[in-house]
């Protein structure tokens, strides 16, 4: 009994030895409750800016009018880089802090293949998304932000926690969603971007990290 015990205990240090080597653990749940917070503030402020502007569609959800770029879609851009620039830099830092805690590596083989297979469904829905600011037809810019992010996650998650493969499930719904009842596209984006990541990130945290 003694010996097939030490054999199970080294085959669990074995496999978690071979996780740590095949996945960023280096995640920290705290980075999604400071993403997800700042996301929340950015939409509260795009609510006003698109108060402001008056938006309107049609019956068919089109634009009534165009978008006039310096009072709507320039302000909108400029709290888009913010907010992405604040998340992401909270996000680096949180999980810097965590690697260092714990004695992980923040940058090698695993965080490369993670970044790739992040940023191929992310770039593409960035590019999408400025096609659709460019064609004036912002009514499914919240539904395609979202359903892209959803497959970023998705497709990054073999290579980190399990928990974020969930979250880009939950994102896509939402975002499937919000191509539906148009209307409310920013409240499926603050939903989305905002609440999922502070509760999906607290998850994490209480997981993890305490």
């Amino acid at each position: 009994m003694d010996s097939e015990s030490k054999q199970i205990k080294d085959l669990r240090e074995i496999k978690n030895l071979m996780e740590r080597s095949s996945r960023f653990l280096s995640l920290s749940g705290l980075s999604g409750i400071s993403a997800g917070i700042v996301a929340l503030a950015g939409a509260v402020i795009a609510y006003f800016i698109l108060d402001t502007g008056q938006i309107k569609y049609d019956t068919h959800f089109y634009l009534l009018q165009p978008l006039p770029f310096e009072n709507v879609l320039m302000p909108l851009i400029l709290l888009g880089i913010v907010v992405l620039v604040l998340a992401l830099g909270l996000g680096l830092f949180f999980s810097w802090r965590k690697a260092k805690k714990h004695n992980l590596k923040m940058w090698d083989h695993t965080t490369k293949r993670l970044l790739i297979n992040l940023f191929i469904p992310l770039v593409s829905g960035g590019f999408f998304s400025l096609l659709l600011i460019y064609r004036n037809d912002i009514s499914l810019l919240a539904s395609v932000t979202l359903i892209f992010y959803g497959l970023a996650l998705v497709n990054a998650s073999k290579y980190t926690l399990d928990e974020i493969r969930y979250l880009g499930i939950s994102e896509i719904i939402l975002g499937m969603l919000a191509g539906i009842f148009i209307n409310f596209g920013l409240f499926f984006w603050a939903i989305g971007f905002g609440v999922l990541h502070i509760v999906y990130g607290s998850m994490m945290y209480f997981k993890y990290e305490r």
